[in-house]
């Protein structure tokens, strides 16, 4: 299928959706608790459906619902009777794979699809083998499918910080329900920093302990895991491409159901869009947007590479030159987010550059074209602002890709006044 996107003047209100990251990390942490945990806002998507599969074949009984997800947590999870097929979410697979660790005697096997298939997972692997727990690659090439042999987690490990914060995060997640101890020592510096405060707010919300020294070693308590009531606040990054709208298309929107008290990355979508000229207040749990002039800027992404293609996409329709610096390992997301932006904005005849760790954008005015978002979810959602920015002369393809991580995405565009046209 192929979507093209006109509006001006966009005008109205939407919630953000829920968030991912909690949606994931609150059923992690409830699969681990025995008793009844309630999960209040949860993101209901493919990605998340991943873990809520995961959680019960691990022996949870999740019963979701439709603004909540009871979960029946147990003591130690069973060895799963099944493949644990993870789909497209590389943070059900790096969290499951250290929860596998943990389960029953016996193996765990754990796949997902073509993409996440590539996607590397050997520091996490090794990582786990210091902690006394045997996991490999089934290709023994570092990517999935991955076998993990259920043992005794605990001790000390090391592991590199410039892949992903997720490896940490499932570390952390497993270890809180281990008999010993689990110490992470973080190589180098950290990537995606605000993601493992993420996880650590969830932890400590069910009970957990995390004693920490700054990002470089963390330290979980064993087997501290209680029921809670957690509700999952509404996801910056998701809600950033509704609220860069109106940047491409004049107007204003407000953005609900958001709450900056709980750590996200994705929180720097707001100073992101006024530093690009967006006209931007924030009040009681929404975000408000307006176009006041879109210019190009200089800016790190480090700790949320997931905001690149917003940047690169609002880049390429600023006046001036945007330099994205710091997500190297947004090459390593759903796709190489780097390189097919490059390639893809390219299309359109927008100069772009790209670097080892970042782009740069010169902006101007695309030509009409066709771009692929590679399967990414959030690709797609960023092509879409850039064919709004041009009255549907650009084209999308794959818009089935948005039920990834926001399913109600172009129905969202329909509601401020967005016209939608599939073929």
């Amino acid at each position: 299928m192929i979507v093209r996107a006109r509006a001006k003047n966009l005008s109205g209100e939407v919630r953000a959706p829920p968030s991912k990251s909690y949606t994931h990390r609150a059923i992690a942490a409830a699969l681990l608790t025995r008793g009844k945990s309630l999960i209040n806002n949860p993101l209901y998507s493919r990605d998340t459906e991943a873990t809520i599969n995961a959680a019960k074949l691990f022996g949870a009984e999740l019963h979701p619902e439709k603004d909540r997800i009871t979960v029946e947590g147990v003591e130690q999870p069973r060895t799963p009777p099944d493949v644990i097929d993870t789909l497209n979410s590389g943070t059900t697979l790096r969290i499951m794979t250290c929860i596998a660790g943990l389960a029953e005697k016996g193996y765990t096997v754990l796949t997902g699809d073509e993409s996440l298939r590539k996607r590397p997972m050997q520091p996490l692997l090794d990582a786990l083998g210091q902690l006394g727990i045997r996991a490999w690659s089934a290709k023994l090439d570092g990517t999935a499918p991955i076998i993990v042999e259920s043992g005794e987690m605990g001790g000390e490990c090391r592991i590199r910080g410039d892949v992903s914060s997720q490896f940490v995060s499932g570390l952390l997640i497993a270890g809180c329900a281990a008999e010993r101890s689990v110490t992470v020592n973080i190589e180098g510096d950290l990537v995606s920093k605000p993601y493992v405060d993420a996880t650590i707010s969830v932890l400590e919300s069910f009970g957990a302990r995390v004693e920490r020294e700054g990002y470089s070693r963390l330290e979980t308590r064993p087997g501290s895991y209680r029921p809670a009531v957690f509700t999952v606040p509404g996801d910056y990054g998701l809600a950033g491409f509704i609220m860069s709208a109106p940047l491409v298309a004049g107007g204003r929107v407000r953005i609900t159901g958001l709450n900056p008290s709980l750590p996200q990355a994705d929180y720097r979508v707001v100073r992101l869009l006024r530093d690009m000229g967006g006209d931007v207040r924030e009040g009681d749990g929404f975000v408000e947007v307006g176009l006041s002039y879109l210019k190009g800027v200089k800016v790190n992404l480090k700790d949320s590479p997931d905001l690149l293609p917003i940047a690169a996409v609002l880049a390429a329709v600023a006046e001036g030159e945007t330099r994205i610096e710091g997500v190297g390992h947004a090459r390593f997301k759903e796709s190489d987010r780097v390189h097919v932006l490059a390639a893809e904005l390219s299309k359109t005849g927008i100069k772009v550059v790209e670097t080892p760790d970042g782009l740069i954008v010169r902006g101007g005015e695309p030509r009409p074209s066709r771009l692929d978002p590679h399967a990414d979810h959030r690709l797609f959602m960023a092509f879409t602002l850039l064919s709004i920015a041009t009255g549907g002369g650009v084209e999308v393809l794959d818009p089935e890709s948005a039920s990834v991580s926001y399913p109600s995405f172009l129905d969202d565009l329909k509601r401020l006044g967005c016209e939608v046209e599939t073929a």
